[in-house]
């Protein structure tokens, strides 16, 4: 009896496309798996924005107005569209609420406790932020009452989970004013040694040895004498330093 053979086609084309159409149906699956996976979540941002004011270190909070937290604090922040880095919607949030811009910001932490908005399955990655007291103009939108400094010893109620937010930014903050140039973030662009040693006690919470303190500091070449000095003070006049440098660098102060 005559075999008669299958007409299989030994074309390499028709093989690379059946490679390429498995490939896509896979992609496509997994596609599929991703968007049934997170559907359900949503995720937002948190700024805690820190400055020094009045020898006395502060935090940015903006005042709710929707229940269940009206008359509460919070931090500045919301939801990330879809469209933009969770950065930039950091950012976006910061100006929007509070006319906050151009500042060091951070990526803090990933807040997700299930049960921290009572609003829905919301995931917040908080940053923190630092930024100079001198020629702020601060205003927030009409869904909230106000928009006010507050020390960090002294902070109002807080919404959500903010106050646990706040704290790790703080603790954040006490590393990094060590153990980088950071300082620059918080002080006007001209400033005294004084006044740069009452920076760094308020953010550690202790007094610093003075003189050990200007030496280190004068030492790691972070700032220097711009030749001028700040009259009118009850002591004799204080010179004038200003930053080497605005760039983030890793350094031991103290």
């Amino acid at each position: 009896m005559r075999q008669y053979k299958r007409n299989v086609s030994k074309n390499p084309l028709d093989k690379n496309f059946q490679k390429v159409l498995v490939c896509v149906i896979i992609t496509l699956t997994n596609m599929e798996t991703v968007k049934k996976k997170y559907e359900f979540a949503v995720i937002a941002t948190d700024v805690v924005i820190f400055t020094v004011q009045n020898y006395q270190l502060k935090v940015l909070l903006i005042n709710m107005k929707k229940p269940p937290f009206t008359g509460f604090w919070a931090c500045p922040g919301g939801l990330v569209k879809p469209t933009e880095s969770v950065e930039e919607s950091a950012k976006r949030h910061l100006l929007e609420k509070t006319g906050v811009k151009d500042v060091y910001l951070e990526q803090l932490h990933t807040f997700g406790q299930v049960d921290r908005d009572p609003f829905g399955r919301v995931v917040s990655v908080a940053y923190f932020a630092l930024i100079p007291s001198d020629n702020l103009n601060l205003h927030t939108t009409k869904e909230y009452k106000g928009v006010e400094w507050f020390p960090v010893n002294k902070l109002p109620k807080p919404a959500y989970d903010h106050s646990e937010i706040i704290s790790l930014a703080l603790d954040r903050l006490k590393h990094k004013i060590t153990q980088t140039n950071i300082a620059y973030s918080l002080l006007p662009k001209q400033f005294t040694l004084g006044e740069l040693q009452d920076m760094y006690e308020l953010i550690l919470d202790k007094e610093v040895d003075k003189r050990n303190f200007r030496k280190k500091i004068l030492s790691l070449n972070l700032i220097r004498d711009i030749s001028k000095k700040r009259l009118g003070a009850a002591n004799r006049p204080a010179k004038l330093y200003k930053f080497e440098s605005f760039e983030h660098k890793e350094i031991d102060v103290m």
